[in-house]
């Protein structure tokens, strides 16, 4: 086979003609008729047969549960917010920089992006003919019994699709929105990730100031275990109020190593969300009620979300992708119109190749309708059918779920705030119980048992108090991202 020959579709191109002796007019006639067939060619861009896209209904309430009216008037979108105005704390800011820099996930939602728009690339290349050059020759027996060589030079235009019926057309489509759904996926890890690595910030704080709860508690339950070991000695202190006292510092102690435990693993995972070790040179860190957050946050109306949140913005972009698809689907019942054209020169003799008048052209237009196929073409618009309704159930539930999370945080926001004052009057009663009690004991006037449990009842209520300000601060940063925080349109604008 000559090089000149294309195995494309099982199709040769056409031959060339003029290989006879031309002048430089034939030469030009040729070109300007090649150059004329792709012009039409390229300028034959048909309206695809995809859906125009329409968003669906909004499948939630028109507010959220328990929004304010400065919720429902706020115009300023959180995904504009940049989270350094959320999280001004110095410590946290240096730690969401390294997860930005270092996170693998992030990275790979990057490079998913990168390589979702290098296939958007190429498939936006089948709209365009390919050129190929090059040079061939062959031998042949005639039927005198002579040998018969032909040796070519030129340029291939093989088996150009012509989209009348945009099939490629919509192709392109699919895959530009599939790339639009990976960009919007790497805006998601990165809004995961912000929140992840305050989340994660905030429970190593709530740790370490457990910890240090943990062990004032432990040192306080060892002093009246002296204490009430020398009366067990001096006989005025029952075994009962001894075996009180040791099993409440070992309480405290168990209590110690399982705070240690669980600094220890949110410090890994703080380490894995940064994708490197901590870094030395941290700023110091604060406690929970020093900690600088952005406090007001509106939430806006639910309709905002479908611009704030990107994975709602992924899945209506992979909603047009099934668009697309669906289009292309169609546009296979229609006819196929493909395109064969190829210039150049042709000698029986290799040093006659670039002579005068051994110009030659062909076109090969070819129109293929398909007749049976077993089904397959109402099989696959059947299948992008339903792939198009699975998309608009995954946009709906993409918004549905966003929904229940501005509302969580919402619910959380309206309530965390009065728990915690009612929390910590309960931890000031409880102190000032405690402090009561031990004043008693120390004169004579209360038992040991009284002691203890005012201790036992302080540390219980310390500790549910830290936890109701870890929560409170958490559902802020719930709330923000839930409104579509960690991300910001202005930077991710492109030149």
């Amino acid at each position: 086979m000559r090089l000149m020959d294309h195995p494309r579709n099982g199709l040769r191109p056409p031959p060339l003609k003029g290989a006879q002796p031309a002048d430089r007019r034939s030469r030009i006639r040729g070109w300007r008729l090649i150059g004329a067939a792709l012009g039409v060619v390229l300028a034959a861009g048909c309206a695809s047969l995809a859906p125009p896209h329409e968003r669906p209904p909004l499948p939630v309430a028109a507010q959220f549960p328990g929004a304010t009216a400065a919720d429902a008037a706020g115009s300023t979108a959180v995904a504009e917010v940049d989270w350094r105005q959320v999280f001004a704390d110095a410590r946290l800011q240096r730690l969401i920089e390294l997860a930005l820099a270092n996170n693998r996930d992030l990275r790979t939602a990057a490079l998913n992006v990168e390589v979702a728009r290098e296939r958007a690339q190429a498939q936006a290349a089948s709209l365009w003919p390919t050129l190929n050059a090059g040079v061939g020759g062959s031998r042949q027996p005639t039927a005198s019994g002579n040998t018969l060589t032909t040796y070519s030079a030129g340029v291939l235009v093989p088996a150009y699709e012509i989209d009348f019926f945009g099939r490629l057309r919509s192709l392109t489509d699919a895959a530009q929105a599939a790339a639009v759904a990976a960009d919007e996926g790497r805006k998601t890890t990165q809004v995961s990730l912000v929140a992840a690595v305050a989340g994660t910030y905030l429970a190593t704080l709530a740790d370490d100031e457990l910890l240090s709860l943990t062990r004032q508690t432990l040192d306080t339950r060892l002093e009246s275990l002296r204490l009430i070991r020398l009366r067990y000695d001096g006989g005025t202190a029952s075994e009962l109020d001894l075996q009180a006292a040791l099993s409440l510092v070992a309480n405290a102690q168990a209590t110690l190593a399982q705070g240690q435990r669980q600094r220890a693993l949110d410090q890994n995972a703080l380490v894995l969300l940064l994708g490197q070790s901590l870094p030395a040179d941290l700023p110091p860190a604060p406690t929970l009620s020093t900690l600088a957050l952005k406090a007001e946050l509106p939430a806006g109306l639910p309709s905002a979300l479908l611009e704030r949140r990107p994975d709602i913005r992924a899945a209506e972009a992979q909603l047009v992708a099934a668009e697309a698809n669906l289009g292309a689907a169609r546009a296979a019942f229609f006819p196929s119109v493909t395109l064969t054209a190829s210039a150049g020169t042709l000698s029986s003799d290799l040093s006659g190749l670039f002579k005068s008048g051994s110009w030659g052209w062909g076109v090969a237009p070819q129109l293929l309708f398909t007749l049976f196929d077993s089904g397959r073409n109402r099989a696959n618009q059947r299948a992008a059918e339903a792939t198009r309704q699975i998309a608009v159930s995954q946009y709906d539930k993409a918004i549905q779920t966003a929904f229940r999370e501005v509302a969580d945080a919402l619910a959380g926001r309206a309530t965390l705030g009065e728990q915690l004052r009612a929390q910590q009057a309960q931890a000031d009663a409880e102190t000032a119980r405690f402090r009561l009690a031990d004043l008693r004991y120390r004169n004579g006037v209360a038992s040991s048992l009284d002691v203890l449990d005012a201790q036992r009842a302080l540390f219980a209520t310390q500790q549910q108090t830290l936890l109701v300000q870890l929560a409170q601060v958490q559902n802020q940063i719930g709330l923000y991202k839930a409104l579509g925080g960690g991300w910001s349109a202005a930077a991710d604008r492109r030149p």
